[in-house]
């Protein structure tokens, strides 16, 4: 039988950081994949388009496969179905104020016959599509917002893709001080989607995880309690 102790610590490690709890997707309302529910329910575990993922922690391992789409992560069974250059609306659990840094978002095109069976591995398949860094050199972060509710992040699909099924990677970096370990902590997520229009871009000039970042890039050892200007690590956002 569970202590109070144990409870309140369970729950105070559930709201130390935070995950992707909840998605709007064409119109349509999707909850994402539960760490401390989905794991329990046995055959009643429900499908969905989002990668499992062991909880609410970082990856702090610039060289590890986790900083993919986190530690484990498995293939979904389902994709959502969504326009090209339609937005898609992401729901955070609140976000901590301790924990400021960039907000970034990857896409990758999957396999013909979908994301469900499929995962990249390190070969360079992605492409960033938006991304969001430090303002100047105030305390105002592209996170910031998550940190009060409702804690919502948008991106947009590109309008030019083709048509077909991706795997999307999205994160929040959290950087502390130049001189802690870790430094920089990842907390990656993904969801698959279903693309659908009129485009025919498919784009190159891609990226791999683990790879597009390095220990060492300035946006990754970096001091955030300092007031100096941020350089967003990674590639260029895609444009059509």
């Amino acid at each position: 039988m569970k202590t109070i102790a144990t409870i309140l610590a369970s729950a105070t490690l559930v709201a130390a950081h935070g995950y992707v709890d909840s998605a709007v997707i064409g119109g349509k309302n999707y909850q994402f994949y539960q760490p401390y529910v989905d794991p329990y329910m046995g055959d009643d575990k429900p499908d969905r388009i989002s990668r499992s993922i062991p909880g609410n922690g970082p990856m702090v391992d610039v060289d590890s496969i986790d900083v993919q789409c986190n530690q484990g992560a498995e293939p979904a069974a389902l994709h959502a179905p969504a326009a090209a250059g339609s937005d898609v609306t992401l729901n955070w659990t609140l976000w901590p104020e301790s924990h400021v840094g960039p907000v970034l978002t990857y896409m990758a095109r999957c396999p013909d016959g979908g994301c469900q069976d499929w995962s990249p591995g390190e070969a360079a398949v992605w492409f960033k599509v938006k991304e969001g860094g430090r303002d100047g050199t105030s305390n105002t972060w592209a996170d910031t917002p998550l940190m009060t509710a409702p804690s919502a992040y948008t991106y947009t699909i590109p309008s030019c893709l083709k048509p077909g099924y991706y795997l999307v990677r999205h994160e929040i970096i959290a950087l502390h001080s130049a001189y802690e370990y870790p430094g920089a902590q990842f907390y990656p997520g993904c969801h698959q989607l279903e693309v659908t229009g009129g485009g025919s871009t498919v784009p190159s000039s891609l990226v791999s995880f683990p790879g597009a970042y390095k220990g060492s890039d300035a946006g990754i050892t970096y001091d955030a309690y300092k007031a100096t200007a941020y350089t967003i690590p990674g590639p260029a956002v895609f444009t059509c």
